[in-house]
């Protein structure tokens, strides 16, 4: 006799079980192998076999949950009619490039108001001792930065920045070895910063002013109780002491007018700040460029918190001179 397949026998034997239950006559033993695989992997889906212990177990499942209504009778069920073309959307077309435009912002840092050149070619000038002692390299004089006009050249650096300004503040020391010719060392400094593709709108020859015994008026005007040092603009016209003049003269008349533009901006600002402009027949290094002053802060007769006190002033005046 042919061995039957387990599962085989199961599906079979399920399939009588429900025929008898439902009172449907069933083919005999002999024609269940007419059963089609539909049928007969749909009885064997309810069956799970298992080894237990090393036999074959049967379990049945529940089976899947079947409607009680006959499919012929269920209510039909009308599809949705499809949307006419006039009804479906279409579809969002891709942007157009055309129809933008992009614009590149700049990565430049903003435009700096000017730029000024600040430097000091008789950088040991000093000013009074009673509030600030310092080590004299002669009258009146120190190499200590923290004392001589190298500071008062930082105050008025750092408040001409804060206004925008690109600002260059050269604290080399001109006087060594000798006082006499330090104007020909900061020339040299100057002639290679011009020839190095350096330009300036103002060139300060920052200084102090010496003290001349018998001088009519004070050293100081009055701002709200604060005692501030005086200034002046000096101009050289480059005629020279012997009158010949050297080869390469200043523009003088130019430059003229910026200081003029500096005192009357500081006079507005504070009445008797700012003296007179100076002409005198010297060079002073002012025909490099235009826009070249050499500027007194006070006289040694002055405390350097005086003269520091005249910087915001001084930073106002050329603000104004060189705005547009």
């Amino acid at each position: 006799m042919k061995k039957q397949d387990p599962n085989r026998i199961a599906a079979l034997v399920l399939a009588a079980f429900a025929g008898l239950s439902a009172g449907l006559l069933l083919p005999g033993p002999d024609r269940w192998t007419g059963l089609t695989e539909a049928n007969e992997a749909a009885v064997v889906e309810a069956f799970s076999i298992s080894p237990i212990g090393g036999e074959t177990s049967m379990e049945m499942s529940a089976p899947p949950a079947v409607s009680e209504t006959p499919a012929a009778l269920l209510p039909v069920q009308t599809p949705a009619p499809l949307p006419s073309p006039e009804e479906t959307p279409l579809p969002t077309p891709a942007p157009d490039a055309a129809a933008f435009s992009i614009t590149l912002l700049s990565t430049q840092p903003p435009k700096e108001s000017g730029s000024i050149l600040i430097y000091h070619t008789h950088t040991y000038e000093a000013y009074e001792q009673s509030e600030l002692r310092y080590q004299e390299t002669e009258k009146w004089r120190t190499a200590d930065p923290a004392c001589n006009m190298i500071r008062v050249g930082e105050e008025l650096a750092a408040l001409l920045r804060g206004l925008g300004y690109r600002v260059v503040h050269d604290t080399t020391a001109f006087e060594p070895p000798e006082l006499s010719s330090a104007y020909s060392r900061s020339l040299t400094m100057l002639e290679e910063r011009i020839a190095a593709g350096e330009s300036y709108d103002l060139y300060i020859d920052l200084h102090r002013d010496a003290y001349v015994e018998g001088q009519a008026g004070s050293n100081t005007v009055q701002a709200g109780g604060t005692a501030v040092a005086k200034l002046m603009l000096l101009i050289g016209k480059g005629e020279g002491y012997t009158g010949t003049g050297y080869d390469q003269k200043p523009d003088w008349e130019a430059n003229l007018q910026v200081a003029q533009a500096i005192t009357d901006a500081l006079n507005e600002q504070l009445e008797g700040l700012g003296k007179n402009v100076r002409l005198k027949s010297g060079r002073f290094n002012q025909h490099v460029d235009t826009g070249c002053v050499l500027v007194e802060v006070g006289n040694n007769r002055n405390s350097l918190t005086e003269a520091l006190a005249a910087m915001p002033y001084l930073a106002d005046a050329i603000h104004r001179t060189l705005s547009p």
